[in-house]
């Protein structure tokens, strides 16, 4: 378990010496991070994120409905349908793609998908899920680096896959994964493993495989 004291000091060497965002980029599907919204707020363009609660119906087919949740990595798991990515997506889209999959079982399937349970569209913070001490949404701000969002989270847990973990950040139309090593940065005080955040990033922390 990583330290507050740990955090504050690496926190404190990063603002007087400064540093360079390093991270490795590639094409990758993810999510985007969502405040918290009501109903009003979604209009037909909303687009689906990590979190978000989802119930998907199929018409005359209650066997292969559901209502699930979507996973941090932006996907989502059905009857007959694994690991579909949701994340980045409109309903409409989505429940297109899962009829595209369905009528290899289902003759002329009928899907709705309808966002029971979601946090909206986010502009303006980061979102941290996984092996953190405290995972939440954090209010972004100017000069927001990975450092100073692990010292708002309180650290990783003893379960938390470090070098594993990314960024998941839309550029323009597409989502982008961004590679990142918070233990790297916690355990060694290497602040050349320190990035600097964007608004909507999602920071996804995996847990470790034994």
């Amino acid at each position: 378990m990583k330290t507050l004291q740990t955090l504050v000091c690496l926190f404190t060497i990063a603002a007087v010496l400064g540093c360079s965002p390093v991270p490795t980029v590639q094409s990758a599907g993810g999510g985007r991070a969502v405040p918290t919204a009501t109903a009003g707020d979604v209009g037909p363009e909303y687009q689906i994120g990590p979190g978000d609660q989802l119930q998907i119906f199929v018409w005359r087919h209650d066997d292969v409905s559901a209502q699930l949740p979507v996973r941090p990595d932006g996907k989502i798991s059905t009857p007959l349908v694994e690991d579909m990515q949701a994340a980045g997506k409109t309903p409409t889209q989505l429940a297109r793609d899962i009829e595209e999959v369905l009528a290899e079982y289902i003759k002329n399937p009928v899907v709705t998908v309808i966002v029971v349970g979601f946090v909206g569209e986010l502009t303006d913070k980061v979102r941290v899920v996984g092996q953190a001490m405290q995972p939440r949404s954090i209010p972004y701000r100017q000069s927001l680096t990975l450092l100073d969002v692990l010292i708002e989270v309180g650290g990783l847990t003893d379960l938390a896959a470090g070098r594993r973990a990314k960024i998941i950040r839309r550029v323009g139309a597409e989502m982008i994964e961004i590679n990142v090593r918070p233990d790297v940065l916690l355990d060694k005080g290497d602040l050349r493993a320190n990035v600097e955040m964007q608004p909507g990033d999602v920071l996804i922390i995996p847990e470790a495989r034994f």
